[in-house]
């Protein structure tokens, strides 16, 4: 069984809650909601789990032995790392790009002015 494809959706908040995760096997098997947490001995990949009525989770779909586990894990967190990596320079783009667009925008509004005095 291969993985092949590894899709992040990053969450921003207080939690130790990082990312969900949808990841693809054999190009025919996809499992939506692993979690990445940023837990107290660092980052791991939570299995998608339902709340019992009892308040306890269990988990909806996991692995059944420790290689695959560790293979999940691996191309999880190497995609989450690789996209938090990517994201600053990301954001630096998206900014010069606004700052591009307003440029842009003045300039216009200058002329105009210009030209009514």
């Amino acid at each position: 069984m291969e993985i092949t494809d590894v899709r992040v959706r990053k969450i921003e908040t207080e939690g130790k809650l990082r990312a969900y995760v949808s990841i693809t096997f054999d190009n025919s098997f996809v499992v939506h909601d692993l979690r990445v947490i940023d837990g107290n001995k660092g980052m791991f990949v939570a299995m998608p789990s339902k709340r019992l009525p009892n308040g306890d989770h269990k988990d909806i779909a996991h692995p059944i032995n420790t290689e695959i586990r560790e293979k999940i894990q691996s191309a999880v967190l190497d995609v989450y790392h690789k996209e938090a990596e990517a994201a600053p320079q990301d954001k630096e783009v998206e900014a010069k790009e606004k700052e591009e667009v307003g440029e842009e925008t003045e300039e216009p509004s200058e002329k105009k002015e210009e030209g009514i005095f």
